[in-house]
């Protein structure tokens, strides 16, 4: 698994390797394969390591690509959802905590394109959670609501549901 001329267009090197320090031998004790791979588009050079034998560079960099894209969605959700420990340890339960939280984000943002709200889904995120006992009316709660919002990020990229 050398690089060669054979290789796809942006791969550096593709070899195996293994670990030499005591405790990443003791972790990973089997060979592992380092793919130097460099990104074109991001004028960038990237380095992998995996267990991954059988797939090629290419598919390996998207693996990583599609990994990020992965951590991102779970970063937005903990900062926006609110999610900040599981509530149990199997796949099932983590599986249903995130549905719970994706329908209920859904619910919040139909609600708010159906209300043309003058504020971001996160603040109005915000506003519900703080407004869960009240039982004014959400035309009303929103209407008269003067609230100020601190945002946790500046910046915050949140999804569109209704950009397509």
């Amino acid at each position: 698994m050398h690089s060669s001329s054979l290789e796809p267009k942006g791969v550096l090197s593709d070899s195996i390797i293994e670990l030499v320090t005591y405790k990443s031998r003791n972790d990973y004790p089997k060979q592992r394969r380092r793919v130097e791979y460099h990104d074109e588009e991001l004028k960038k050079n990237f380095v992998f390591l995996t267990n991954a034998m059988d797939i090629t560079v290419l598919e390996v960099d998207l693996l990583y690509k599609n990994r990020w894209s992965v951590e991102l969605f779970f970063k937005w959700l903990k900062q926006h959802l609110k999610i900040k420990k599981s509530w149990g340890d199997s796949e099932n339960a983590v599986r249903i905590q995130i549905y719970t939280a994706i329908i209920s984000y859904c619910l919040v943002a139909i609600v708010h394109h159906q209300m043309k709200l003058d504020r971001t889904i996160y603040e109005t995120l915000q506003i519900l959670g703080i407004s869960l006992t009240d039982t004014t009316s959400l035309q009303d709660l929103f209407n008269k609501s003067n609230f100020s919002i601190d945002k946790e990020l500046d910046g915050v990229y949140e999804p569109n549901l209704f950009d397509f």
